[in-house]
């Protein structure tokens, strides 16, 4: 057994600890937007819990940049429509970016790691904005559930593949 004192990363002192595969140079609002478009009405007691649609999208690019050659930019899109008895509730969409790079990070494992794990640390972020934004429209925070990111991300790989091989 190994007696020497551990720091938090579990690296033993004096070594360095496991490096990073993302650095987040910076996190933003790139863009938000909520839409009320039948309130008051819909804002009245008693009208009883709205239909929701939830949908979330995630995108990375590459940024062009003589400093490295691998800075991206990821952008994880939330959006949300409630509506009850086919009349619109409220809107709410969020697009939350980051600015990412990979060091060390082979080449052929980017795709997933921007798509997968950024996304994953960007969620609860995300996720609080739409809670406040729809507090703010006057209705309960609408509080996401977590999201599996590897199986969205799989569910898209598989179909691009597919439309891939069909065409």
């Amino acid at each position: 057994m190994n007696d020497e004192p551990q720091n938090t990363n579990g690296a033993a002192k004096g070594q360095n600890g496991p490096q990073v595969p993302v650095v987040i140079h910076a996190q933003y609002v790139k863009d938000i937007s909520f839409e009320n478009p039948n309130a008051p009405e819909t804002l009245r007691p008693g009208q009883g819990s709205p239909e929701m649609d939830i949908n979330i999208n995630m995108d990375a690019r590459k940024l062009e940049t003589e400093e490295t050659d691998n800075l991206y930019e990821v952008v994880l899109s939330l959006s949300a429509k409630a509506a009850r008895n086919e009349k619109t509730v409220f809107l709410a969409e969020i697009h939350y970016g980051s600015i990412v790079s990979l060091p060390g990070v082979p080449q052929d494992t980017h795709h997933p790691v921007l798509l997968i794990e950024v996304p994953k640390t960007l969620f609860p972020f995300a996720r609080q904005l739409l809670a406040e934004l729809t507090q703010s429209g006057g209705y309960p925070p609408l509080l996401l559930n977590p999201v599996d990111f590897r199986a969205l991300y799989m569910e898209q790989f598989v179909k691009e593949n597919r439309k891939a091989a069909a065409g």
